[in-house]
């Protein structure tokens, strides 16, 4: 005999990737959710090509992205994941520079490692599936500090980073973007300014025009300060520079009689 009411059927889980180069914070994050309710980890990742290749996979509801890992970066897969999957940074890095850029590259949430609970965390993951944004109290007090008044003048950098790869996978060949984007750059340059260096220094350079310092530099690109320091001397010696502040005026086309300079 069929029941008059029958129980109503369980929501499908939450399908989560967790993605973070560090193998126990990994398995630590994968034990954590898979033991709470609504909650099904259907995937590892231990870099941002990874993670895209287990979202195209597995097509989960969430992906959990760390910000600084070896290969491709969070920042640099997150515009390709939030194309197809919600994404929540959740990561040990609070840098304003870097809390924006994520939010601007599409994340639904920021959570820095300290800042909440189990609980907090597995709330998290279902509310994002509901479009509900989640920000760890650093990171909630970064987008009031630094992001909403600089809202107008962020408002069209969002487009995510140029690759040369072409290939099936957009990720295959890309280097980590932070600050202000290449296309921008590229707009105010003198022609053939850009050519003078190599990718990387060129990289550098437009992380030196955007006001970072060589500790940051370093971090942002994954090298020493020594190697930041060597790439500078370097940028100075094509760009005929002796200062960071003569480097970034040529680099931009500010220096005077640019425009009557022979470039390239």
């Amino acid at each position: 005999m069929q029941p008059l009411f029958p129980p109503a059927s369980r929501p499908a889980p939450v399908r989560v990737v967790v993605a973070d180069d560090n193998p126990v914070v990994r398995a630590g994050l994968t034990a954590l959710l898979s033991g709470r309710e609504g909650i099904t980890v259907v995937a590892e990742a231990a870099d941002g090509r990874d993670a895209y290749e287990a979202a195209v996979r597995h097509r989960p509801d969430v992906v959990l992205l760390d910000v600084r890992m070896p290969g491709v970066d969070g920042l640099t897969a997150l515009p390709y994941l939030a194309r197809i999957t919600r994404v929540v940074m959740l990561t040990y890095s609070h840098e304003a520079e870097v809390v924006q850029a994520a939010l601007r590259g599409g994340a639904g949430g920021y959570l820095v490692h300290g800042e909440f609970t189990a609980e907090e965390l597995a709330s998290a993951v279902r509310d994002i599936t509901r479009g509900r944004a989640h920000l760890t109290p650093t990171a909630a007090t970064v987008v009031m500090a630094h992001l909403y008044p600089d809202a107008t003048a962020h408002g069209e950098t969002d487009s995510p980073p140029p690759f040369s790869d072409t290939s099936t996978n957009p990720l295959s060949q890309m280097q980590p973007l932070v600050g202000q984007s290449i296309r921008e750059r590229e707009r105010e340059q003198q022609p053939g300014t850009r050519s003078r260096l190599s990718a990387r220094e060129a990289e550098i350079m437009d992380l030196i025009a955007s006001g970072m310092n060589n500790q940051q530099i370093a971090a942002t690109c994954f090298i020493s300060e020594k190697t930041v320091k060597n790439h500078i001397n370097r940028i100075f010696a094509k760009l005929h520079s002796a200062s960071r502040s003569e480097a970034t005026a040529t680099w931009l086309g500010t220096a005077p009689g640019a425009a009557h300079r022979g470039v390239g």
